[in-house]
């Protein structure tokens, strides 16, 4: 089996932190259940794998790198836990929590063979509440079933392919514990959650709590909010009905070089600590840090706006894969790479393809400076089962990531994927609609993208993906010439309509989505990988040439207030990336950065 990994050190919910956690990353008993025979953890007789959590059991650092298709799976291990004291009537003064990052697709929980939880969607946390099924001494157990149908397209799987070895633009599959789980101890009343809304208007920030557990009264939130020595707020609120929902005005101090200390960017990402403590009297029961920043995103007209201010979006397409441990990150170092080495190319973004990130990451991207596009992964049927699936996880990721300022944009349909007939079906236009609709309900901060790609119905923002691979016919396709209305009713990238009957342009920024994809492999892998790509380029001073030639047609086309470039790496087949698989650079770094980063010096301000 493979080394195991270090310990996690950093907490997995970065927005909400707590001193007292555990990690159960690590060693776990494992076992295949591809006849789905067993219902409960005595039913498994053997246990022949070992596995290192929270790895996939199909990718080789897991210690196991099956790829084959299996329907269902066993995990297994026991930990210690110290006892807690226990209250005049018995009860334990604190609650143990476990969480699970996430497993793919269904999951079934016992702790010492008590059922705790019960949990669909393979990209969004769960938590229980295990405290009752604690012993009261001696170790503990935990065993979890995850069932992940490998054929089964009704449900939300992103790049995970449905053929036995991966093709095209799909990549190997993920099966059960792919993020970190762990313990957290709290009181037996405590802070569940909490969410922050930025206001740039007025210099505030809505700060909301909700209170679980025992109820307790008289209960206060008190909030301290910080930059760096500087006290912005010291506020104390009284809880009403387990919540608290008020507004934080900070001093405005009017003028913009003053105002922009305390503005959130991708160049300029300032970060406000928090300090949120739980009161029962005068008695502090519950603390936890936390962070939030102050930034403003909004379209007006065709330009989308950062703090009340035009901002080209200059986006890379990530996978969020790597070699030797799929969609889960090697190491918390690893995200962080990431986002510098996208930076580092002279990009302000990512849009997360197909996947919803790790909280960590957007951790980073907050605090380096990196917008992402939140994105939600496709199911590939069109069915009631698919919908409900759809509404049910996306709902959950946008509550997860809601509070995090590096998330400017969500994105729930790409390229009519799980939605192949818009054009003719109403049914299928009423999804898209009703998703971007859904969406706005849940946030109505960012802007919503409602199919990207084509064959667009509601939405905030055109997002076109073109592969052309012909500057001088991108040049003519959406040069200066080319009104908008003649873009819409004559263009068709990939042969599908931009925008779809009634719904014409109104005027929302336009955006090239997807382009570029230029397949340069550079060096043998040695591994037989079929190399796959949009166009290819034979050499590396080719691949530089054309990378230079496209980036300055599409930097320069003033009909594009964004763009997205694909792709961040090599990712499996696809030798598309700016960098190899394992993140070296193709080309030099300030090569690809030059050509990244360079103005627009048609438009006031180069944006």
């Amino acid at each position: 089996m493979t080394p195991a990994r270090e310990p996690v050190r950093e907490y997995p919910r970065p927005q909400l932190r707590r001193s007292a956690w555990h990690s159960l990353d690590g060693r776990w008993r494992f076992a295949w259940d591809d006849q789905m025979r067993h219902r409960a953890p005595a039913e498994v007789a053997e246990w022949p794998l070992e596995i290192e959590v929270p790895f996939a059991p199909e990718c080789r650092r897991s210690g196991i790198g099956d790829t084959g298709f299996h329907r269902a799976c066993w995990y297994q291990r026991d930990f210690d836990i110290p006892s807690t004291p226990v209250d005049e009537e018995g009860r334990p003064t604190r609650l143990t929590r476990l969480h699970f990052g996430a497993v793919d697709y269904e999951a079934s929980v016992w702790v010492n063979d008590v059922p705790v939880a019960e949990h669909q969607g393979g990209h969004t946390p769960f938590v229980a509440d295990i405290t009752d099924a604690l012993r009261e001494s001696g170790p503990q157990r935990v065993t979890v079933r995850a069932k992940d149908d490998p054929f089964d397209l009704e449900k939300p799987r992103g790049k995970q392919d449905w053929q036995p070895e991966s093709h095209s633009i799909w990549y190997p599959r993920t099966t059960g514990i792919w993020q970190t789980v762990w313990l957290e101890r709290v009181p037996r009343t405590f802070v569940e959650r909490i969410r922050w809304t930025p206001h740039l208007s007025d210099f505030s920030f809505t700060f909301e709590a909700r209170i679980a557990g025992d109820d307790l009264a008289p209960l206060h939130v008190e909030l301290e909010l910080r930059h760096g020595d500087r006290v912005l707020a010291d506020d104390r609120y009284q809880v009403v009905g387990r919540e608290v929902d008020r507004r934080v005005i900070l001093s405005d101090p009017g003028i913009d070089d003053y105002r922009n200390e305390l503005l959130w960017t991708p160049e300029r990402p300032t970060l406000l600590d928090a300090t949120v403590r739980l009161l029962h009297g005068t008695t502090v029961i519950d603390s936890f840090r936390s962070y939030t920043a102050l930034r403003g995103v909004a379209i007006s007209r065709d330009r989308f706006m950062l703090n009340g201010r035009p901002y080209l979006l200059r986006l890379v397409l990530d996978q969020g894969y790597w070699p030797d441990t799929l969609m889960t990150a090697p190491s918390d170092d690893a995200l962080r790479r990431d986002v510098e080495l996208a930076k580092a190319m002279g990009f302000n973004g990512v849009r997360k393809h197909q996947k919803i990130e790790a909280p960590r990451y957007l951790y980073w991207a907050d605090r380096l400076g990196l917008v992402v596009w939140g994105e939600m992964p496709s199911a590939y049927r069109f069915t009631r089962t698919a919908i409900k699936r759809q509404v049910h996880e996306w709902g959950a990721a946008i509550e997860r990531d809601f509070s995090h300022p590096c998330i400017v944009v969500w994105v729930p349909f790409n390229e009519s994927w799980g939605v192949p007939e818009l054009p003719a079906m109403h049914a299928q236009r009423s999804a898209v609609e009703a998703l971007y609709h859904f969406t706005k309900t849940l946030d109505a901060t960012r802007p919503v993208v409602g199919n990207d790609g084509w064959e667009s119905s509601a939405t905030d923002i055109i997002g076109i993906h073109d592969y052309d691979a012909d500057p001088d016919a991108m040049r003519q396709r959406y040069g200066p010439e080319i009104r908008p209305e003649q873009l819409f009713d004559r263009r068709r990238p990939g042969g599908r309509i931009l925008t779809l009957d009634g719904y014409p342009h109104r005027g929302q920024p336009i955006m090239l989505t997807e382009f570029g994809g230029i397949a340069f492999r550079g060096r043998e892998t040695g591994d037989g990988t079929r190399a796959w790509g949009y166009t290819e380029a034979r050499d590396a001073d080719a691949f530089a040439a054309m990378y230079r030639r496209l980036l300055d047609t599409v930097i320069h086309t003033a009909l594009f207030s964004g763009f997205c470039y694909t792709q961040f790496c090599d990712t499996f087949q696809e030798v598309n990336g700016l960098l190899y698989a394992d993140r070296t650079p193709k080309i030099p770094l300030e090569v690809i950065r030059e050509v990244t980063s360079a103005a627009r010096s048609h438009i006031p301000g180069g944006v």
